[in-house]
C-alpha cells in the first residue's frame, strides 16, 4: 500500500480531480483545480486519467514522502522543488525512490502547483469526486487542506510498470522520464518554442537567490492579455464600460480566493439598474456588483448568483488567471466564441501530444493476463481495506 506522509503541508493543498459536476442544482460547488491546464498536464505526464486526484499546492508546497516508489510531475507555479536535497525539475515525470523525501519549497513564479503521482491520490469520492469542498467541509482528505502527519492514500494504476527497467531509473533524488520539452508543449499563453521559467532554476538557487526573486517578481506580472467573450448581460453595460474592459488593466486584490478573483479598476457602470433573478454561474464569469469593481468566479464559485455577468473569461486562459498573484495587473481582449473555441482546441492539441508521448513511455512492460485484469478489478475493494486499516 502506498502512502504519501505529510511532514510539512504548506500554505493551503488540497486534493483536488476536475471537479463535482451534476449536484449545482442542489448549491453543492463544483470545486475542482483552479488551473485546469497544470492539472491535466501532470495527470497526463504520469500516464494517469484526466480525472485523477492531484494535490494542489498554494503560494508554498509541502514536504512528503512516499512509502514505496512514486513516479510523479509537478506542474503549474514555478518553485524551489528538491528530493533529498537535490533539484527536482518541473513539467516532468520523476520517479522517486521510496522514502525519499519531496520538498516543495518557496514561490519563485506563479501562485499554484500541482503535484500528480501515478494512480492518483485515491481518498473516498464524495457525491462522485474526489474534491476538496473546504467551505463544506467534505471531499478530498477529510473536507480539508492537509496538515503535518497525515498519510494520504495513493491509488494502483492499472498498469503501473514503466517499459524502461525500472532499477535504471530510480535514483536517489529523482531522474526524469518524460519531460513535457520532449515533445514542445508550451503552457496557456505562451507560444510553442517559446521557453517557459526554467525549472534548472531551481539548481542555481543559493547564490542567485535575490537576483532570481526580483527577475521572477518582474515576470510574474509581465501576464499575456486574457481573452473574453462577451457575456448575457454585455448590452446593459455602458459603452464606456466596453471600452475600459478591452483597454485598461485590473489588478487582483488581496481578496481573491478559491471562490473569485476580485479585481479593482475602473468602475463598470451599467445603462440603468437592473434587476436579476439568480442562475447558473460557470467558471470564468464576470460578474459585477453595484461598485461596478468586477469579479471573475472561479473553481469553488457559489452555484447561482445575481449580479449582471459582462463577460466569461475564454476557458483557454483560465489557468493565467489562476496563477495571477494579488497585486498583479491584468489586461482583457475581447475575441468571439469562434476565437476562444480555436484557442481551446489548440491546447487540446497539446495535451494530446503529451498523452501520447507517455503511451509510449509508460505503455506496460508485459500484457495483461487474467490474473492482473483480476487485479485491476479488486482494485476499488483493495483501497477501501487501505482507508480502513488508515483510520485504525
Amino acid at each position: 500500500m502506498n502512502v504519501m506522509t505529510v511532514e510539512r503541508p504548506g500554505m493551503l493543498s488540497t486534493l483536488q480531480d476536475t471537479g463535482r459536476f451534476g449536484h449545482q442544482q442542489y448549491g453543492v460547488s463544483v470545486n475542482g483545480p483552479m488551473d485546469e491546464w497544470s492539472h491535466r498536464l501532470a495527470n497526463a505526464l504520469v500516464g494517469n486519467d484526466e480525472d485523477a486526484a492531484v494535490l494542489e499546492c498554494t503560494l508554498t508546497g509541502p514536504r512528503v514522502a512516499f512509502a514505496e516508489n512514486t513516479l510523479v510531475a509537478l506542474c503549474g507555479a514555478r518553485m524551489r522543488i528538491t528530493a533529498n536535497g537535490q533539484p527536482v525539475p518541473q513539467d516532468t515525470a520523476v520517479l522517486l525512490r521510496r522514502g525519499t523525501v519531496l520538498d516543495v519549497g518557496e514561490r519563485l513564479q506563479g501562485v499554484r502547483l500541482y503535484l500528480a503521482v501515478r494512480g492518483g491520490f485515491a481518498p473516498e469520492p464524495v457525491l462522485g469526486s474526489r474534491s476538496t469542498n473546504i467551505r463544506a467541509g467534505f471531499g478530498g482528505h477529510e473536507g480539508r487542506a492537509l496538515k503535518r502527519g497525515d498519510r494520504v492514500l495513493v491509488g494502483r494504476a492499472a498498469r503501473d510498470q514503466p517499459v524502461l527497467p525500472i532499477e535504471k531509473l530510480m535514483v536517489q533524488s529523482g531522474m526524469p522520464v518524460l519531460s513535457a520539452e520532449h515533445v514542445d508543449v508550451a503552457a496557456p499563453g505562451r507560444e510553442r518554442g517559446q521557453d517557459a521559467p526554467s525549472e534548472n532554476d531551481n539548481a542555481s538557487a543559493g547564490s542567485d537567490a535575490s537576483a532570481s526573486a526580483d527577475a521572477d517578481a518582474d515576470a510574474s506580472r509581465a501576464i499575456p492579455a486574457i481573452r473574453v467573450i462577451p457575456g448575457p448581460h454585455w448590452a446593459a453595460f455602458k459603452n464606456a464600460a466596453h471600452e475600459r474592459l478591452a483597454t485598461l488593466s485590473y489588478t487582483v486584490t488581496q481578496q481573491s480566493d478559491r471562490m473569485g478573483a476580485r479585481l479593482q479598476g475602473a468602475a463598470l457602470e451599467l445603462q440603468a439598474p437592473l434587476e436579476l433573478i439568480s442562475e447558473a454561474t460557470a467558471f470564468g464569469t464576470i460578474q459585477v456588483p453595484p461598485d461596478g469593481q468586477p469579479i471573475v468566479l472561479m473553481a469553488d464559485r457559489q452555484s447561482a448568483g445575481g449580479y449582471p455577468k459582462i463577460a466569461y473569461v475564454a476557458s483557454a486562459d483560465l489557468p493565467l488567471l489562476a496563477q495571477a498573484m494579488p497585486g498583479d495587473a491584468l489586461r482583457f481582449t475581447v475575441v468571439t466564441q469562434a476565437q476562444a473555441e480555436l484557442a481551446w482546441r489548440d491546447n487540446e492539441d497539446r495535451l494530446c501530444g503529451i498523452r501520447q508521448a507517455a503511451a509510449r513511455v509508460l505503455r506496460p512492460a508485459f500484457a495483461a493476463s487474467p490474473k492482473h485484469i483480476a487485479e485491476d478489478r479488486g482494485q476499488q475493494t483493495e483501497q477501501v481495506q487501505a482507508h480502513a486499516q488508515l483510520q485504525e
